[in-house]
């Protein structure tokens, strides 16, 4: 096909060409590589964000090993025959207290999310002067038998007397 054009035609034609051919090459090609880098790029940022999350997930968890561990570490520690029942009774012996015992009423559970047997007792302190209690539950909070007050509540009885009814729930777990 032997097309008979003009100078000035010949411009006009292979302006459009070449035109069409930038179009169609920016449109199939550039374009597309453009917005592909654009998705890689948010891709990208997701998966940092994504990573940051689980180095922060990874450091929470290594801190609750850690704390695991030293939990089990203390309940090994624990002699044999430990109960939470004696060890509150002979602590309030060796304070003074025992005879300001109304009740202790132990229990036991089972933690559903972990399975963990937990003894718990519950103690009824009264008339007691708020050192001596003071002491009793410093002794409970710093035993290395891994026991921890629960629950507190502490009453004022009489009027001037600087005595208090203290009813405390002790936790701690079995092995």
């Amino acid at each position: 096909m032997n097309l008979n054009l003009n100078k000035r035609e010949k411009i006009a034609v292979t302006g459009a060409a070449v035109f069409l051919a930038l179009f169609i090459i920016s449109q199939f090609i550039i374009i597309p590589v453009y917005e592909k880098r654009e998705a890689l790029m948010q891709q990208v940022s997701v998966k940092k964000d994504t990573l940051l999350d689980m180095k922060i997930l990874r450091s929470e968890y290594l801190i609750m090993k850690e704390k695991l561990d030293a939990s089990q570490q203390g309940l090994k520690k624990r002699p044999a025959n430990f109960t939470l029942f004696s060890f509150l009774d002979r602590l309030a012996g060796d304070t003074g207290l025992k005879d300001h015992i109304a009740y202790m009423k132990p229990s036991t559970s089972i933690k559903e999310e972990s399975g963990l047997k937990i003894s718990r007792v519950e103690l009824k302190l009264q008339e007691v002067t708020l050192k001596d209690l003071t002491a009793y539950l410093f002794k409970v909070e710093t035993s290395k038998n891994m026991v921890i007050v629960k629950r507190l509540s502490i009453t004022k009885t009489g009027k001037d007397t600087g005595r208090v009814t203290a009813v405390l729930q002790v936790e701690t777990f079995e092995s």
